[in-house]
């Protein structure tokens, strides 16, 4: 393993995307926990998480969710690389943003929509980056945070899901999104893990574009 960390450059399995950014606020918690739940240990893309938090505590969410899933789950750090199968959620009261050599930017810069972090920051950053090979996905949450990231998504030809209506604790976020016409796919919350699955591991699955 060690071998792999050669020039500090980003190393990804084969995989038809390199990041999932995922969004959430209210709810957000279990929504969380059950998507990542379900993805198996061998995830080949680099998971990025922005749930809005308290910013007047420390979070325990990265340790609650490593609990809960096969996956590695940690807070962000500045300037780490993202690796394959791990979880990144951002710290209270900070932005994440991605770099394009996949390295994590952590600021403390003005509110966004009232919240820092921001998943409209994290979403462009990750569109900019990784174009067509990356995801978003919003969760349930209040309010509409999200819904500017994933046009962004959408425009460098990533792909867009969204938790649907039934199944969110609050559909202020994922309502927004869906708004805004760059949705790719709407699922119920027991649906995203497996849908997922069929984008980032199964190279030949070409069918699943455009549905």
């Amino acid at each position: 393993m060690e071998a792999r960390s050669v020039d500090n450059e980003p190393h990804f399995e084969p995989a038809t995307f390199d990041v999932v950014a995922m969004a959430a606020s209210a709810g957000g918690l279990t929504a969380l926990s059950d998507v990542l739940s379900a993805l198996p240990q061998d995830f080949p893309a680099s998971i990025v998480v922005v749930q809005h938090l308290d910013p007047r505590h420390r979070s325990l969410m990265a340790e609650i969710l490593d609990r809960r899933t096969k996956l590695k789950v940690k807070q962000a750090i500045e300037g780490e690389s993202l690796q394959a199968g791990a979880v990144y959620i951002a710290p209270p009261n900070r932005h994440m943003l991605i770099n394009q050599d996949a390295t994590v930017s952590l600021t403390q810069s003005e509110l966004v929509h009232f919240v820092r972090p921001s998943a409209d920051l994290l979403f462009e950053s990750v569109a900019a980056s990784f174009k067509e090979r990356a995801i978003c996905v919003i969760l349930t949450g209040t309010g509409s945070d999200g819904s500017m990231g994933v046009k962004a998504i959408k425009k460098m030809g990533g792909t867009v899901v969204a938790q649907d209506k039934t199944t969110s604790e609050f559909f202020g976020m994922p309502g927004a999104a869906i708004e805004t016409g760059s949705v790719d796919f709407v699922l119920p919350l027991c649906e995203i893990a497996s849908a997922l699955v069929t984008l980032v591991m199964k190279n030949e699955a070409e069918g699943t574009e455009g549905q």
